[in-house]
């Protein structure tokens, strides 16, 4: 609404408090100095690289878990496939 009336785009951000306070004051600069778009694609390459470490990080604990599953996986097939293989042979012993 506040942009209709010919506010700046910062201002109403700010108001939402929906993007941090950075965002906003990035942007209140880019209009200041007229190189909003600059501002925007600083702004867009800051949070693409913040997006790729937390990435990063999460399936750099993700793979030892997803290779205990599939050990664990993997084991109780062997098992049950060997278990009724045991109780015959100590049938047969009997």
């Amino acid at each position: 609404m506040g942009i209709e009336r010919g506010e700046t785009i910062a201002a109403p951000l700010r108001a939402t408090k929906v993007f941090p306070p950075m965002v906003g004051q990035m942007i209140g600069a880019g209009e200041n100095t007229g190189a909003r778009d600059v501002m925007l694609a600083k702004i867009a390459e800051f949070y693409e690289e913040e997006v790729d470490v937390a990435v990063a990080g999460l399936l750099t604990v993700l793979e030892p878990v997803m290779i205990a599953v599939l050990g664990v996986i993997v084991g109780g097939i062997i098992i049950s496939m060997y278990l009724p293989l045991f109780e015959l042979i100590n049938q047969m012993m009997m």
